[in-house]
């Protein structure tokens, strides 16, 4: 479903009413439309001020960038234990090796 032009002028001029902490009203949205020479049919304002009458659009926003940063935040320390025992038995294998190596560097001791 793709969002129409006017849909779209009333989303950017509802943020911009928001943005300044003004109350969100359909004379409102129609100032800031007809600022930016924007013609949309008269009953998109007076709906979007309607659907937007209970909803702070500040907190909204907010609380979906919240939301999905705390995903991936949370799937990356749910990972970081296993990388971490990863990484232990990689120290382990070396410091094995690192030993044998040490046994054998090209010459012994009764040649």
């Amino acid at each position: 479903m793709a969002i129409s032009k006017p849909e779209l002028a009333c989303v950017y001029a509802s943020l911009i009413l928001a943005d300044d902490d003004i109350d969100i009203t359909g004379e409102k949205i129609q100032t800031v439309l007809k600022a930016a020479n924007v013609e949309v049919e008269p009953y998109w304002p007076g709906l979007f001020a309607k659907a937007l009458e209970t909803v702070n659009i500040k907190d909204l926003i907010t609380n979906i960038g919240s939301a999905v940063g705390a995903i991936p935040a949370a799937g990356v320390a749910a990972a970081a234990p296993a990388t971490e025992a990863k990484e232990e038995k990689k120290e382990e294998k070396k410091e094995e090796e690192s030993e044998e190596e040490d046994d054998d560097m090209g010459f012994g001791l009764f040649e």
